[in-house]
């Protein structure tokens, strides 16, 4: 990958990322029907606070999108091509069954359905986006995009779940989401230009 295309990659990603938060934030006050306003200046800090915490966001699923591109070079050069691709769909389904059901058998006290919830939210998001990238390129690409989808995206999100507080998860895990939807869709087309 050329710094050029990294580049385009990057800054996008954080547009997304930027963008995502703000719609978060702005849905997550109005929900909670909480928008008071004690100036005009918080009218345009909020939303300004709210595009670099996305900025961040974008920056910390960049890291996971790298990571993840390197322990998929490193899987293929172990396992044989259809091992790695069992091995990383096992490691999904764990993930997910890890956040629907052992946090809350470990923790006791957090709610089962909110739990279940995202989960669902992570596995519906996950289905759509490995189908979008099998559309776009081929079937060999079902396995990968949803293991980075589904697991990658639950690692990525494991200090917010410790906090325990769902509107905080949602907060980061909108605009999380879809910076790497967005990475692992546009990742075909990049390598593609550099042919």
């Amino acid at each position: 990958m050329s710094i050029r295309k990294w580049f385009y990659l990057f800054w996008t990603t954080l547009l997304i990322g930027a963008g995502g938060a703000v719609l978060a934030g702005l849905a997550l006050q109005v929900a909670n029907g909480r928008i008071e306003f004690k100036s005009v200046a918080d009218f345009f800090i909020y939303p300004l606070i709210l595009f670099g915490y996305g900025l961040l966001v974008s920056v910390y699923s960049q890291l996971g999108f790298f990571a993840y591109l390197i322990l998929n070079y490193m899987g293929i050069g172990v396992f044989p091509k259809k091992v790695w691709q069992y091995i990383q769909l096992v490691l999904a389904v764990l993930s997910l069954l890890e956040l629907i059901f052992l946090r809350t058998f470990v923790g006791g006290d957090r709610n089962t359905l909110s739990d279940l919830t995202l989960a669902v939210a992570i596995l519906l998001t996950a289905m759509i986006v490995s189908y979008f990238k099998v559309r776009n390129t081929n079937a060999s690409a079902w396995i990968p995009t949803f293991f980075f989808m589904t697991a990658v995206t639950i690692v990525e999100i494991i200090g917010v779940l410790r906090i325990g507080i769902d509107s905080a998860t949602l907060f980061i895990v909108v605009p999380l989401i879809a910076c790497n939807a967005f990475q692992i869709l546009m990742l075909h087309r990049i390598l593609k230009l550099l042919t």
